[in-house]
């Protein structure tokens, strides 16, 4: 009998369609969803939107924290290592915890772990810690270290602080607002929620050896070895490095071996170019290109994404996007074909058309009512190549080059998003899925039931290489018990 085909470029069961058996994830406790559209959770989540309209105080923050930074050393690595890195994660839902089976699989002889951005949603309160990092975790073996994302600062960062850093602040935003809308602004701030001190002290219980202990200096640090250093830096609520934090990067920087940036928000994703600022001028993408990075690794897109950018003759450095561990799924098929890089510089998970059908779903799902769910019933074939016809390109998989699309695929592929070409997604008529209605409607797309598409990093360093796998993550036993690699890069480090 032939193996049953092993990740989402060979078949749909491989992408975890037609699901014959639910994974383990469901027995290691309550997974609660988060639903975003509660007014509490909202107005818990008001300070994204005060520090977007009012002034961000992130920076005055920081410095608070962290003071004048001296060398941020983490850890150091003497020989060959490996780590697991995971972003965006805690949700505390069925999609979280979906991963935690395949990546302890994975992961059990890594030496440590990375939480890149939004390690707890949706304010960052030490109280939601418990359960979404303490109980999500206790089965991995080595120290986790964490950057904080947008929503680990709507609470000062005291959350993130205290589990990681083992540092308490005071909860005040500062002196950064001035004049009268300062005041309004400062009144309006959320301050952090008491710590529910006996429920945390339970917490840490659940990981009590040794080996799985490990502080940080602070939110951005260093990792060093012989042969590649890797880079962490904060990049706070709105994108951004304080002038502080700039200045030690470039430090830190100028330092000749191969380098890996691991960030809180990505410098390529969806076809866009965002070189994250530095107050005071500069970006940390020209630090990147004159500085011998090899690879950015970047959170807050919820889903896999690689660009290959030739940042100067004969030089290639590779951009991910890997924020895909446990929040809601951010749709890939409204990435139109890359133009700023080659399409053949570009992967994603999922796939463009899985993408499709999973959102045509979602649509079916809330459109019953009006008798539309037969409407939105669509499959992988028909979906890959009504996408494959809007963008010019062939489907990934076998099943989706061998029909020609459908209306009804074509009329979905259109009013859920799908660019022309490598143009930006339709306006007119469109139904909510991409990044501007992300606030009101992605984040109630998160499914409980497989497949999920999920996913998570194995970086593996060598004297001579840096091997980084993508691992999907469906839900399904056959994918928990042998996780398919979605894709895998090989950099040289010589």
């Amino acid at each position: 009998m032939k193996p049953s085909p092993r990740n989402s470029h060979q078949s749909s069961t491989g992408a975890g369609w037609g699901c014959l058996e639910e994974g383990t994830f469901r027995a290691l406790g309550p997974q609660e969803p988060l639903s975003w559209l509660r007014p509490s959770v909202l107005w818990r989540s008001r300070n994204d939107v005060i520090a977007r309209w009012f002034g961000d105080p992130v920076d005055d923050l920081r410095r608070r924290w962290v003071g004048a930074p001296g060398d941020q050393l983490l850890r150091t690595e003497e020989g060959d290592f490996s780590f697991l890195l995971l972003g965006d994660t805690g949700e505390g839902d069925s999609s979280q915890f979906a991963v935690v089976p395949p990546m302890l699989k994975t992961g059990a002889d890594t030496d440590f772990m990375v939480i890149a951005s939004d390690v707890i949603y949706p304010i960052g309160s030490i109280n939601d810690y418990p359960h979404k990092f303490f109980h999500a975790y206790q089965g991995y073996q080595g120290p986790i270290y964490a950057l904080p994302g947008n929503h680990d600062w709507y609470d000062g960062l005291e959350g993130f602080m205290r589990v990681f850093c083992d540092r308490r602040g005071d909860g005040s935003p500062g002196g950064w607002w001035k004049g009268h809308l300062g005041i309004v602004a400062r009144r309006l701030w959320r301050r952090p929620e008491p710590a529910d001190e006996g429920a945390l002290a339970e917490a840490r219980k659940l990981r009590p050896a040794p080996a799985q202990q490990g502080v940080q200096p602070g939110p951005y640090w260093v990792i060093d070895s012989p042969s590649l250093r890797i880079v962490g830096i904060d990049t706070g609520i709105s994108g951004r490095l304080d002038q502080e934090q700039g200045e030690w990067l470039r430090r830190v920087s100028a330092d000749p071996r191969p380098k890996l940036l691991i960030t809180g928000k990505p410098i390529y994703r969806n076809d866009q170019y965002k070189p994250c600022p530095i107050e005071n001028g500069g970006t940390v993408d020209e630090i990147v290109r004159s500085s011998n990075y090899v690879a950015v690794i970047g959170g807050d897109t919820h889903n896999y994404q690689r660009y290959s950018v030739e940042v100067e003759p004969g030089r290639k450095t590779e951009y991910l996007v890997a924020g895909g561990s446990g929040a809601y799924m951010h749709a890939t098929h409204i990435i139109g074909r890359a133009t700023v890089v080659d399409e053949g510089e570009f992967t994603c998970y999922p796939l463009r058309g899985d993408s499709l059908v999973y959102y045509s779903q979602v649509y079916a799902r809330r459109l019953r009512r009006f008798g539309l769910r037969r409407f939105f019933d669509l499959s992988y074939p028909q979906a890959a190549a009504a996408v494959g016809e809007r963008l010019g390109l062939e489907p990934s998989r076998p099943e989706g080059r061998q029909v020609k699309p459908g209306l009804k695929a074509k009329t979905i592929a259109f009013l859920l998003g799908v660019p022309r070409g490598g143009g930006k997604a339709p306006r007119k008529f469109r139904l909510p899925v991409g990044q501007a209605y992300r606030k009101l409607f992605s984040e109630t797309s998160d499914s409980d039931t497989p497949p999920f598409f999920k996913s998570f990093l194995r970086l593996d360093v060598t004297s001579g290489e840096l091997r980084i796998r993508c691992f999907g993550v469906s839900g399904c036993r056959e994918h928990e018990l042998s996780p398919p690699v979605e894709h895998e890069l090989r950099i040289s480090l010589r």
